[in-house]
């Protein structure tokens, strides 16, 4: 049986929830609500419309004027002194992130259907590392394959998604979720200061709530999958045709779960994360927080059960405020996918993912602490210590654009130690391909050639020993126009 992925369920709760679950129970009323809780974050209490305090006001005194009385010459009007209006505190105010250290979250996606009560304990299906920087106004979001093969601290070696039913059946202090945070410090070095851990009926609550018209995605190769698991543990066949197009909570569901491509679960990641992004669009237009705001009592009691957390109201509320304030482009996605691990089989038969230690390091910077506004020539600095050896491949009908693209690197002092054609040309656009971690001479040919960062991709296909291969599709023969 296949297990769903949930990059994508968790982070429609970082960047869905958290922006507007402030919204969802209201500042003045979730303070009320925390107060009655006495802070215990653990599991919230689910609430009933009902059960919302209604909030009260009193008016700020008013002067009241005395009856006026004929004047005489013996009689002086009292000075009337207005009444000074009682200060009211913004309730938003209330809740502002005021601690300058980062903050980092673990979030745990588990496959629990409560259509079919399972008793777990659950192994995670996804763990994703949300840090942010409240001075720089940053987050980054990055997602752990669960294959990874770890040392699990006083457990023996496993993969990392069994972290958590270890630490839930073994009776470990703070159950599963405290044993997966520990094993994530150990593995990447990263401190978690909380845990968040949902099942998928999170997602689809949350979709149909904010975009109950659907979400647009862009489709980027025809999927189908016939052997994709329903709701109990059955299977249904599932298909997607390339183009964007809109997907209700359902069908997003299965873009973001399936399985069914070449690349399997590090495809999977890419999908989910244009998801998270295109959900995080749908939140944050007017329809989306509107839809959110006009639902909350029902959606809060909907998603009880459903999540499981050490963090307080007071905690969420504020982390909340802080996510808003971040600006699109200064929330950074990333995944440990083939360009820092390494396929391994056990002494049992199974297959699972090394990670190459140096070369996560990298990836770690560029998600939690990116270094933004390079230049062509910083780039080239920094490329220039791997000696990379590239490869130019033409992927189009149009005979010698490799030598040409070998050509024009040359007059810019970049050395191209081969070229040739993939085995099937597609005449896709041109993408550079790393096979060994030299991510710098990826990104400084990018930035050279004017390439956006997106086309540096993992090379995972063999068709070059070399370090780095340009795939040029027919958009390079206007770059070769370049003087």
């Amino acid at each position: 049986m296949r297990i769903p992925g949930w990059l994508f369920v968790v982070g429609v709760l970082v960047l869905v929830a958290f922006t507007a679950l402030g919204s969802v129970v209201g500042y003045s009323v979730a303070r009320q609500v925390a107060i009655d809780a006495g802070n215990a974050g653990v599991q919230f209490v689910p609430l009933t419309v009902n059960s919302l305090p209604t909030p009260t006001s009193t008016p700020a005194p008013v002067a009241v004027l005395p009856t006026p009385t004929p004047l005489t010459d013996a009689a002086v009007p009292t000075p009337i002194v207005p009444a000074v209006p009682t200060p009211t505190v913004d309730p938003a105010a209330q809740y502002m992130w005021n601690d300058p250290h980062r903050f980092t979250l673990l979030l745990l996606g588990i496959d629990q259907r409560r259509s079919v009560q399972e008793p777990g304990p659950f192994r995670s299906d996804t763990m994703i590392v949300v840090s942010v920087d409240p001075v720089k106004k940053t987050a980054g979001l990055l997602s752990i394959p669960r294959d990874l093969w770890v040392g699990i601290p006083g457990f023996k070696q496993g993969r990392i998604n069994t972290a958590n039913s270890l630490g839930d059946s073994s009776g470990y202090p703070g159950g599963g979720p405290a044993l997966a945070a520990e094993t994530v410090r150990q593995v990447l070095g990263i401190s978690i200061d909380k845990y968040l851990l949902i099942n998928f009926d999170v997602f689809t609550t949350i979709v149909n709530t904010i975009a109950p018209g659907g979400v647009e995605v862009c489709v980027k190769e025809m999927i189908d999958d016939p052997d994709y698991p329903d709701a109990g543990y059955g299977t249904i066949a599932v298909h997607f045709e390339p183009g964007c197009q809109v997907l209700d909570a359902e069908h997003l569901l299965q873009y973001a779960r399936t399985r069914a491509t070449a690349g399997s679960d590090f495809d999977r990641a890419a999908r989910q994360q244009e998801v998270l992004k295109a959900l995080r669009e749908s939140v944050l237009n007017v329809g989306g927080i509107t839809n959110f705001i006009g639902q909350a009592p029902v959606l809060w009691n909907e998603l009880a059960g459903s999540f499981n957390t050490n963090m307080t109201m007071d905690e969420i509320l504020r982390l909340g405020s802080l996510v808003q304030e971040i600006p699109r482009e200064s929330i950074h996605f990333g995944q440990i996918d083939n360009l820092y691990v390494d396929l391994a089989t056990t002494n049992t038969g199974e297959q699972v993912l090394l990670l190459k230690t140096n070369a996560v390091r990298l990836l770690l910077q560029q998600v939690f602490n990116p270094e933004d506004g390079l230049t062509v020539s910083d780039l080239r600095t920094r490329s220039e210590p791997e000696q990379a050896t590239i490869a130019v491949f033409n992927n189009t009908d149009v005979a010698g654009l490799a030598g040409q693209t070998r050509d024009w690197l040359a007059g810019r002092g970049v050395n191209v130690n081969s070229v040739g054609n993939p085995p099937t040309p597609d005449n896709a656009d041109t993408v550079i391909q790393v096979y060994t971690g030299k991510i710098w001479t990826a990104k400084y040919l990018a930035a050279l050639m004017g390439l956006p960062p997106e086309r540096v991709r993992p090379g995972a296909d063999g068709i070059t020993s070399d370090d780095i291969a340009i795939i040029v599709g027919p958009d390079i023969q206007t770059v070769l126009q370049t003087p």
